[in-house]
């Protein structure tokens, strides 16, 4: 079985623990945020205490918002840690009181969604906090760990079963499918039903198939309402829950000065691509899938991994994808300090020329064809 792998970033959560200062750390279930935090735990020295968010303990102790309640509970530990925060009723008033009134301490909190911990926490603890996005383990995560040998001869693998952190000790293909349906049966579809007002179960799995269908396409609110028989506004609602549980995430058009170039549209790609083919309940064998397929999935792959660097190393790059109404395009687009950087993803050997309307409007970005040969170098 292959080591405890260490995540990007874990020495940046270490360097930013201040005392009267909370660290949020966010991320779908099962990503390893529970891992982190004993690690991080571990970690410090000093008096450190981990506290469960879904333990009726907690709640019952934390319940008692008053000074002399936290003041009793948490002096003279330097670090307090709570998982799945989320969980604790009124959670961004207690962390704020905590913070304000207890000398020394720091706090770490986790959370599975973004929808139930930040809104919790955001207003109350406005200029108190700072915030980390745990995904699934990335290929540089990985080749720690890996030659480069290995990491080639498992990606196949890797991209019909993703790269959940548990999926890397498990050898059955058999059993990493019960895995992967089991998560997103029982865990990101429930996490988006919980939330309050919301319907239409089956619509909502009937939506992530038809994202899953249209990965690295330009996806149509309007057409994807005709086809649920549901409103524009609610197929809105759900994509950006999907979001905010993590699921799916959105790549807008670019655009800085040319008419011709589309930017209403969008697409969507899966975190992860292990749950897009859960959700399709397609776990056929890569080299057994046919060109279109594979394309899709190779580019929801990169994609994916593009986003996880951006996030495990704090860039302030956004993500684009650049297209013209006469159909030039290109599949993936980053700003960086205003610097542009264009990708074309292809997971056959083609290498197509850059287009020439995206070379004369913008003439200083660099351009690479990113591969099966060539994309260790860019993940």
């Amino acid at each position: 079985m292959m080591e405890a792998i260490s995540r990007i970033v874990e020495n940046e959560i270490k360097q930013r623990i201040r005392p009267q200062k909370v660290m949020l750390i966010y991320g779908a279930r099962r990503v390893g945020k529970t891992v982190l935090l004993k690690e991080l735990v571990k970690a410090r020295s000093g008096k450190t205490l981990l506290l469960n968010g879904e333990s009726s303990d907690t709640v019952d102790m934390l319940k008692n918002k008053s000074i002399a309640n936290y003041r009793q509970l948490f002096t003279g530990v330097d670090l307090l840690a709570i998982d799945e925060a989320q969980h604790i009723p009124d959670i961004g008033s207690i962390l704020k009181l905590i913070v304000d009134e207890v000398e020394g301490i720091s706090v770490i909190a986790t959370g599975s969604s973004t929808f139930d911990l930040q809104n919790k926490v955001g207003e109350p603890l406005v200029g108190r906090f700072s915030q980390f996005m745990l995904t699934p383990l990335s290929i540089e995560e990985l080749r720690t760990k890996e030659t480069g040998f290995e990491t080639l001869s498992k990606n196949p693998g890797r991209l019909i079963y993703g790269l959940y952190p548990e999926l890397i000790g498990i050898e059955s293909d058999v059993e990493k499918r019960e895995y992967l349906t089991d998560i997103v049966d029982s865990y990101l579809l429930r996490d988006i039903l919980m939330y309050n007002g919301l319907k239409h179960s089956q619509k909502l799995y009937d939506l992530l198939r038809l994202l899953a269908w249209q990965v690295g396409s330009e996806v149509s609110v309007d057409e994807l309402g005709k086809q649920l028989s549901l409103s524009r506004n609610t197929v809105e609602r759900y994509m950006d829950l999907l979001q905010k549980v993590f699921v799916i995430f959105k790549v807008g058009g670019y655009s800085r000065n040319l008419r011709k170039e589309v930017t209403k549209s969008s697409k969507w790609y899966f975190q992860d691509v292990g749950i897009r083919n859960a959700i399709l309940r397609d776990f056929r064998p890569y080299d057994l899938r046919n060109d279109t397929e594979k394309g899709a999935l190779w580019e929801n792959f990169i994609v994916s991994e593009r986003l996880k660097r951006t996030l495990n190393h704090r860039l302030s790059t956004k993500l684009y994808f650049w297209r013209t109404y006469d159909q030039q395009e290109i599949d993936l687009l980053e700003e960086t300090d205003g610097n542009l950087f264009a990708f074309e993803i292809k997971a056959g050997k083609a290498h197509p020329k850059l287009p020439k309307v995206f070379a004369s409007a913008y003439p200083a970005a660099s351009y690479t064809v990113i591969n099966k040969d060539n994309f260790l170098e860019y993940v």
